[in-house]
């Protein structure tokens, strides 16, 4: 029976490590976009070529356009924006919300989200999996901090009467991003409509009517 727990629990740590990316084996592995190499990442570019500006991104500190129907924009820190990111896990983004303005439900499938606001009140919440579907939501202030786990449904909303801005770290290079909405009202192609209606129990005509919006 000992025998069996151990290896249950070296399985289970074993996937735990493999859910995740790989620690860096070397100093650093700044992208070389111009590379035709398939990896999971990007390729490195030659070390000796590698500057300072290949480690710094200048632009954060510009208010986003938040004209838009859920009243919020991003400005995202990828390894598209600062090469240096390449192969060590991480992203972050600027959010700025327009009073009521949202960041609709939706998931990372591949990265945990710790936020950080730096301008107004702003509603965070996440749902726990099946068969609790939970929800976890606290309103913050400047300074607060919040943590989204890996994969689950979540949202942002300004609870304010003033504009926001929040900044968040996500744990990967390229963490994903799934709203619920779109995903499945917005498919391409489109989701069948007695299946969609059936898993939400509505009339078909609204599922008619929610997949021509998304």
């Amino acid at each position: 029976m000992a025998n069996l727990i151990l290896v249950l629990s070296l399985l289970v740590s074993c996937t735990m490590a493999i859910a995740f990316e790989p620690s860096p084996l070397q100093d650093f592995c700044v992208a070389d976009p111009t590379s035709s190499a398939r990896v999971n990442g990007l390729a490195c570019m030659d070390a000796k070529f590698v500057e300072a500006k290949h480690f710094f991104f200048s632009g954060l500190h510009v208010a986003g356009n938040t004209s838009n129907k859920f009243g919020f924009s991003i400005a995202p820190v990828t390894v598209a924006q600062l090469p240096g990111l390449n192969t060590l896990g991480l992203t972050m983004v600027r959010f700025d919300y327009a009073p009521s303005g949202i960041v609709p439900p939706h998931s990372h499938p591949r990265a945990t989200e710790i936020i950080t606001v730096l301008k107004g009140t702003i509603e965070v919440g996440f749902v726990t999996s099946n068969p609790d579907n939970r929800l976890i939501s606290k309103v913050l202030h400047m300074g607060d901090v919040f943590v989204f786990p890996v994969g689950l449904i979540h949202f942002q909303r300004n609870v304010g009467w003033e504009n926001a801005i929040s900044i968040s770290a996500l744990s990967s290079q390229n963490p994903g991003l799934v709203f619920a909405s779109g995903a499945v009202f917005g498919s391409n192609p489109p989701m069948p409509v007695d299946l969609v209606a059936k898993a939400f129990q509505i009339d078909k005509g609204v599922v008619y009517y929610l997949q021509t919006i998304f």
